[in-house]
């Protein structure tokens, strides 16, 4: 086993990284020991290092399975930054021809592919069965492993056949790894993958700085969607509709209302589309309306709102889809609008799949309507449907929670529940109970028989919702399971049989009736957390402009969090702005003398007392693109190639290697100069920089006139300001 310090040290090497995320280490550990492994752990948390390290770590090639075309290309382009070899990773896939197939054959025998990504459609192909056999495999990966289950919100038939390809092709270790998994899930992928006894790593699904609401949809749907976006001026949404006519419908609307909004949906072209989502990202639109098409791979980390016109299929869909708010873990409102009606028109649209498909995708819309008609804390069941236990009574931030309904005592009644359940034998879900409980003779109770029991009718003085709100509270509190193997059949636990016995007193709070509520439901507004809203609209302002004329997203100049810091503490000095969290000394130099002025300027005139001394906590600036740059540079990568690997123009590459030595980050780029430049012009522009009393490019273009472009003008400043600043 490697020993912690190893561990370390292969991540600092490889990866630039100090210390692990979350699981990641354990996960890892368990992975290099050689057992089989399955990682639950939601976007962001930094799933692919957990097999990406270990394959770096081992003897032979890991096999990556991915659904994700783009995503594939991706990681790899990732792999070979931090690699001196490009054959470090490959993929195989339908964007691939037989020439470049060849090519990722040869460099996997050489050994020198470490991670070798696969389509679930590629791995089935027999050729490519043959060649695998050939190979040292050190690990299967599964990505996205969801995909096996047809509980899951993105079920691909073509996942179930993994197992057997692996068992054909050699048996190795196994690590699967999603994002999204209930129990019932997790279950599925572990049983058809056939690593049922593998360690199971699970991180939280609490989104704490998430607000969630669900709204009753009225015929003034439309009109509550632009009011809202009107009190969220300038900042950014997402709002999913499930048809794309109704997309197409709602951004008309929206943009005749003044609000800057574009469409975006699998049905429009993909250059559209992509234009759609850049404008997007760089903020000259703040709002998409779109079908969930859109969202994968978008890292926006300050979307504000998530809007859901109407309610998703599942609540994974709904966890995934809200979870695109408030990355940057500032604020992020959830607001879905819900009417009953809906759910009926998603139920007909299975008609014509089969039995077994339709039973699936029934259930999950009716944990979707539990979850939007409960009064319970939203966070709580949310959790709970992940298999996740939220200890607090109230999470203080969804909107069961700021409006609490009154609790109403319910110990007869749930004693009614177990008992019904128990007289069943256990064997059939909420639905059957609840009929046999409230009296209804429909064709199953009647074909059971069930209108003979003694517990037949005995709940008839209550209505259906309070006995669905009795269940479900009753699987919350432990007294009753949902069986996941057979379609959701109640069980009786050990503590649902002793309450039978010695019932205590049990509080409910009733379902929200959506089909009633007609009046109108003030939206939680969000106000930012700066203590200055004014010096925080301000710098905002400001910050548009200087995005407008770099063009650059807003938030690569600061994001919202460090915006709402300056509106807080009012840094006047680089060196207080520097300790500014998400600033450093590289953004304080290139953007700060702007937003310093206008925070002196507003101080004086408001005469603002400033804290005394100011101290802000530092965060190291190192992103992820700059420590992959500066290790790129140490391996002496060509800054032309390094530029068209990460997918920047060669001004982009520059702005981010002079924000990486403005930093204080020492770096030599002597190996790319003697290339490309003669080495008596490298000391003519040097000595200018060192002779001149500023580093302003605008003065040497001048000075040096039509003998130097402004790249190689910058590239010996970056020399310069490396060697003689750092």
């Amino acid at each position: 086993m490697a020993s912690k310090n190893k561990l370390v040290e292969a991540l600092k090497t490889n990866f630039g990284f100090d210390t692990f995320k979350g699981n990641q280490e354990a996960i890892i550990r368990n992975l290099l020991d050689g057992k089989d492994t399955f990682v639950l752990m939601p976007t962001g948390g930094g799933k692919s290092l957990c097999y990406q390290l270990p394959s770096l770590m081992l003897d032979g090639t890991a096999i990556v399975i991915s659904p994700l075309i783009a995503l594939m290309k991706n990681q790899v382009d990732a792999m070979r930054n931090f690699s001196e070899e490009d054959g470090v990773a490959h993929f195989i896939n339908s964007s691939l021809n037989k020439a470049a197939i060849d090519q990722v054959k040869t460099d996997i025998l050489c050994g020198k592919t470490k991670l070798l990504y696969v389509a679930p459609e590629s791995l089935t192909k027999e050729e490519n069965i043959e060649f695998l056999k050939q190979v040292n495999v050190s690990f299967y990966a599964v990505d996205e492993a969801h995909c096996i289950s047809e509980w899951g919100h993105d079920f691909r038939p073509e996942y179930r056949r993994i197992r057997p390809i692996i068992n054909e092709i050699g048996n190795r270790p196994v690590i699967a790894l999603t994002a999204t998994a209930t129990p019932k899930v997790q279950h599925d992928i572990q049983k058809n993958l056939g690593m049922v006894d593998a360690a199971v790593f699970k991180s939280s699904f609490n989104r704490s700085n998430l607000y969630y609401e669900v709204r009753p949809k009225t015929a003034n749907v439309d009109k509550d969607i632009i009011k809202y976006i009107k009190q969220q001026e300038g900042k950014s949404g997402i709002i999913y509709c499930l048809s794309r006519k109704k997309v197409e419908e709602l951004a008309e609307l929206l943009s005749v209302n003044g609000i800057k909004v574009l469409p975006y949906h699998a049905g429009m072209d993909s250059a559209t589309r992509t234009e759609n989502q850049d404008a997007f990202l760089l903020e000259k639109v703040d709002v998409i309306v779109a079908t969930i098409a859109f969202g994968m791979g978008i890292d926006k980390p300050d979307v504000r709102y998530v809007i859901h016109y109407d309610i998703p299929k599942s609540l994974e869909g709904y966890y995934q889809e809200t979870g695109r708010a408030g990355r940057d873990g500032g604020e992020g409102q959830c607001i879905t609008f819900y009417v009953n009606k809906d759910l009926q028109k998603l139920e007909k649209f299975m008609q014509g799949k089969p039995i077994a498909e339709q039973e699936i995708g029934k259930q999950l819309l009716m944990e979707t309507a539990a979850y939007a008609e409960s009064s319970l804390c939203r966070r709580k069941l949310l959790l709970h449907y992940f298999g996740e236990e939220y200890k607090g009574e109230n999470c203080g931030n969804c909107d069961n929670c700021l409006n609490p309904k009154k609790q109403v005592e319910a110990k007869d009644l749930l004693c009614a529940v177990i008992e019904t359940v128990l007289v069943l034998k256990e064997e059939f879900k909420t639905e059957h109970v609840i009929d046999v409980i409230m009296g209804n003779k429909t064709s199953q109770v009647t074909a059971y028989m069930h209108d003979d029991l003694e517990v037949f009718g005995c709940g008839q003085t209550e209505d259906e919702k309070t006995w669905n709100a009795v269940i479900r509270q009753a699987l919350i509190a432990g007294y009753i399971v949902k069986e996941i193997e057979n379609y959701g059949l109640l069980k009786v636990t050990p503590s649902g049989r002793k309450f039978l016995d010695k019932p205590q007193p049990f509080k409910i709070v009733k379902d929200t009736d959506f089909e009633e509520i007609e009046e109108e439901m003030p939206m939680k507004g969000g106000a930012s957390c700066a203590v200055d809203p004014e010096l925080f609209s301000i710098l905002k302002d400001l910050r548009k402009k200087m995005a407008k004329r770099l063009e650059l997203p807003p938030y690569i100049i600061f994001q919202d969090p460090s915006l709402e810091a300056m509106a807080t503490t009012y840094p006047i000095t680089i060196d207080e702005l520097q300790n500014i969290p998400g600033v450093g000394a590289g953004k304080a130099k290139r953007y700060g003398e702007e937003f310093i002025k206008v925070i002196k300027l507003h101080v004086d005139e408001n005469e603002i007392e400033r804290p005394e001394d100011l101290r802000v906590r530092t965060i190291a600036n190192k992103s992820k693109l700059k420590v992959s740059i500066i290790q790129a540079i140490d391996r002496k990568i060509a800054l032309d190639e390094l530029a068209e690997s990460k997918d920047l123009d060669f001004d982009e590459l520059l702005d981010e290697v002079e924000a990486i030595v403005y930093s204080g980050t020492k770096i030599n780029i002597d190996y790319f100069l003697h290339e490309i430049m003669e080495e008596d012009h490298i000391e003519e522009i040097f000595e200018y920089f060192k002779e001149s009393e500023s580093d302003s490019l605008e003065d040497a273009i001048n000075e040096f006139g039509m003998d130097y472009t402004e790249e190689e003008i910058r590239l010996i400043r970056i020399k310069f300001l490396s060697e003689m600043g750092n």
